[in-house]
């Protein structure tokens, strides 16, 4: 698989198959992870991996305890109109493939609560850093979790970014023995093999044209020159 190929088959998978992910995969992917860039090369990145016996107990105390407020916020992009339809699109598209219509409260909230149990994922990546880390390496993070998402493709393998897990900062930070005060979670990511039959795996994914989030200057001089 190359790097095109991962990028546009890597999606948010919402129903894994209870295949179990091999140790000496899931570290691959990790040890080659490294080499992702960050500024000044700090690295800020951790991260926990569960699988089994451990998974398990953590979601059994995550299913069973109210969920915090979380430390960060990343849903003030939805008062925004051009933001709020991308995020109305995806809920269209994935409620409409499990079959659970806009007025069903109910239906919408038993789904979202498979967050809790990673869609059923035998594997969940928990990541965290220090909390003195600033924006820059909040983003250097994101890339190396990117990072991670495509090696799982190039692997077979597929994934969830779960920032729903922040809900549980406190619960997984005792979970993991993880000192409060210094340390940021940031979210979780399901691992595992995809359920190709799962209709919320299979729905009409949207991106917005290249055109409304990128703009190019001074190509057609260069064009002209060459």
């Amino acid at each position: 698989m190359n790097v095109t190929e991962a990028v546009t088959t890597r999606r948010s998978i919402r129903a894994f198959l209870d295949t179990p992910v091999e140790f000496e995969t899931i570290r691959r992917v990790m040890d080659t992870a490294r080499w992702a860039a960050s500024g000044c090369n700090y690295q800020p990145w951790e991260a926990t991996i569960l699988t089994g016996q451990p998974l398990k107990d953590l979601q059994a105390k995550i299913t069973t305890t109210p969920p915090q407020e979380a430390e960060y916020d990343w849903t003030a992009p939805g008062n925004v109109d051009c933001y709020k339809e991308r995020l109305n699109g995806v809920s269209r598209g994935m409620f409409g493939a499990m079959g659970i219509a806009r007025e069903d409260k109910e239906g919408r909230m038993k789904a979202m609560a498979r967050n809790a149990t990673s869609f059923g994922a035998p594997a969940l990546l928990l990541c965290y850093f220090p909390r003195f880390m600033k924006e820059a390496q909040w983003s250097d993070t994101g890339m190396w979790l990117q990072t991670v998402a495509l090696l799982l493709r190039e692997e077979g393998l597929d994934s969830c970014y779960q920032e729903f897990m922040a809900l549980y900062a406190n619960v997984i930070r005792d979970f993991l023995g993880l000192d409060h005060e210094k340390t940021m979670f940031f979210c979780g990511m399901a691992i595992g093999y995809r359920d190709p039959e799962a209709p919320v795996n299979n729905f009409e994914r949207e991106r917005v044209p290249l055109e409304e989030h990128v703009h190019f200057m001074g190509w057609e001089e260069a064009k002209a020159t060459a």
